[in-house]
């Protein structure tokens, strides 16, 4: 098979272990009640897309100690896009984002379900809270349930709570930056512990962990997860504003309306002429920004060389990523599939 094709072909496994487990646990919830039916649809709704970016990189850094296929380390490594999805509906609910993959995202939806309630957005939100909640409490039950012997898990059982810790640790120190004065090396440690190690560094480490690897090669994971996931984050933060809503499912307004402390924004802001500048922190935070004021946005990022730096830091961390590949002691058939995933991660188009 192709790169393209192995790739295609784990995603599909992913995605059918994901679909079988999490219809279970929302049939389980809505057994509880039959009241419960919409908040079991989020269930589905939140982890029914995605790359499946976090397993494959679990599941190469397993094949890369040289352990072979396994139906139960695919079944470990979709736990990790579980997280991802939990992450997802609570930075939904954070940003106060209303589409995602071009739907309504949790707490919009669910106000369909609180027709009669006194505050029916408070409501909603209340419930996309507890979906969140619920899909991190999922992560674990697959992970450890994955089928893999107890020793192998528990030998990954300290970096899955590092993980945990550092993606919660991203998080609030991105609402704790939101509206501070643009720091590009601040920004850069806001998407290094919200995504950046949670989506290549920690799985890769995770899977590695699972097969025994030894400390040189988890450290050589390090060495290329951690520029790769900064590099994804990136690309991520030019795609919200440049991309096509068609394909990323991402309102281009969004950061823009929740004045996100992006890298983009902050270089953006450092490098703008003052009336420039004025005019970013006047459409920063404001809701409802039309295509014209977006566009305006754009044109400043691209003037003040804004977008261009961004480019270059994106670049600088793939070739990081690729040249500590290039180092590791790791099968060839992982140490090909990790240069593929890198490049897909940090040049994609949605």
């Amino acid at each position: 098979m192709t790169e393209r094709e192995e790739r295609a072909s784990l995603k599909q496994r992913v995605d059918h272990v994901l679909d079988e487990f999490v219809s279970a646990e929302a049939r389980a919830l809505a057994d509880i009640d039959a009241s419960l039916a919409p908040v079991a649809d989020q269930l589905h709704a939140a982890t029914a897309h995605g790359k499946r970016l976090r397993a494959a990189f679990c599941y190469w850094g397993w094949r890369g100690v040289g352990q072979p296929d396994s139906e139960a380390l695919v079944r470990a490594a979709g736990a990790i896009e579980l997280v991802h999805a939990a992450a997802v509906v609570h930075d939904d609910l954070i940003d106060h984002s209303r589409t995602r993959h071009g739907r309504p995202t949790g707490h919009i939806a669910l106000r369909a379900a609180l027709p009669d309630h006194a505050r029916p957005k408070a409501g909603a939100r209340a419930l996309a809270m507890l979906v969140g909640d619920l899909l991190m409490s999922m992560a674990g039950q697959l992970f450890t349930s994955s089928g893999l012997p107890g020793a192998f898990l528990n030998r990954a059982r300290p970096v899955w709570t590092l993980l945990a810790r550092e993606l919660v640790a991203g998080e609030c120190l991105e609402v704790l930056r939101t509206g501070c004065a643009p720091d590009p090396d601040a920004s850069v440690k806001v998407i290094r512990y919200k995504t950046a190690k949670y989506t290549v560094e920690h799985p890769l480490q995770i899977g590695g962990l699972l097969a025994g690897a030894p400390p040189r090669l988890i450290r050589a994971y390090s060495d290329y997860g951690l520029p790769l996931g900064e590099a994804f984050q990136l690309r991520d933060d030019l795609l919200g504003l440049f991309g096509d809503p068609e394909r990323t499912g991402k309102d281009p307004a969004d950061d823009l309306a929740g004045n996100r402390p992006t890298a983009l924004m902050a270089h953006a802001l450092a490098s703008a002429t003052p009336a420039e500048r004025a005019e970013l922190h006047h459409l920063l935070g404001q809701a409802d920004l039309g295509a014209r004021q977006v566009e305006r946005v754009r044109e400043i990022a691209r003037r003040t060389g804004a977008v261009a730096r961004v480019e270059d830091m994106i670049t600088a961390r793939l070739r990081e990523a690729h040249d500590a590949l290039a180092h590791a002691d790791l099968t060839t058939e992982a140490r090909s599939a990790l240069a593929d995933l890198a490049t897909v991660s940090a040049t994609r188009t949605h």
